[in-house]
């Protein structure tokens, strides 16, 4: 593994892109919340394949220009994007937890909305993209490239994580691809409204909570 990734961390992102389609085909899939790294990998994934299989994650609790843009790529890009949700309606979830869970206990919400939901979603294919980079935040500066998904017992892929933001900004901007419109409202990390303010990073994200990850790739 250790080979491969050294081989792969020095390759462009499309090149890796291509490189997981030849490996995997049919049993490979994207995993995106639609920020801009999510974009910018369906767009070079649909130069080398038409066959795409996407994932999001819908908790019920989508910005409007999130779900937007949701609509607007999948026009765009000609994809049909899966909306992986929870068992639990907000209204159940609220029932049996007394109240807003997001507010109590966010982790739990994340767990039950976000890494149950995707823990059945991945059942059956053998690697999965992800836009994880290094220049997110101070738990990501090491993501591989390549990695095996102890978890979910497949490869997760990293394409990206070599890129800074800049560098995807102006793949976006030389592409005139969609963006989420709350970006140019100063959200930088998007997640869901109940947990999300505008801010730099993911610094917005749980704000009121020692917590800037919803769990399906690190705790906390």
């Amino acid at each position: 593994m250790s080979t491969l990734q050294q081989q792969l961390d020095a390759e462009h992102p499309q090149e890796i892109l291509r490189w997981a389609v030849e490996t995997y085909g049919d049993k490979l899939v994207v995993v995106t919340s639609f920020q801009i790294t999510g974009i910018v990998t369906l767009h070079m994934l649909k130069q080398i394949t038409n066959n795409i299989n996407v994932l999001t994650l819908d908790t019920g609790l989508l910005f409007p220009e999130t779900n937007q843009l949701i609509e607007t790529v999948e026009a765009r890009l000609g994809i049909n994007v899966q909306r992986i949700r929870p068992q639990q309606s907000l209204t159940e979830q609220a029932r049996q937890y007394g109240g807003p869970l997001w507010e109590s206990n966010p982790d739990q919400c994340c767990h039950l909305r976000k890494r149950i939901p995707l823990d059945s979603a991945l059942a059956g294919y053998d690697a999965w993209i992800t836009g994880l980079r290094r220049d997110q935040s101070a738990t990501r500066a090491n993501v591989p490239v390549v990695d095996w998904d102890p978890r979910h017992k497949l490869y997760k892929l990293c394409p990206f994580a070599t890129w800074t933001e800049d560098m995807v900004w102006t793949y976006v901007n030389a592409y005139d691809l969609p963006y989420n419109a709350l970006h140019d409202r100063g959200y930088d990390s998007i997640g869901c409204y109940t947990c999300t303010l505008a801010a730099e990073g993911r610094e917005g994200r749980w704000a009121n909570f020692n917590k800037t990850e919803c769990g399906i790739h690190y705790a906390r």
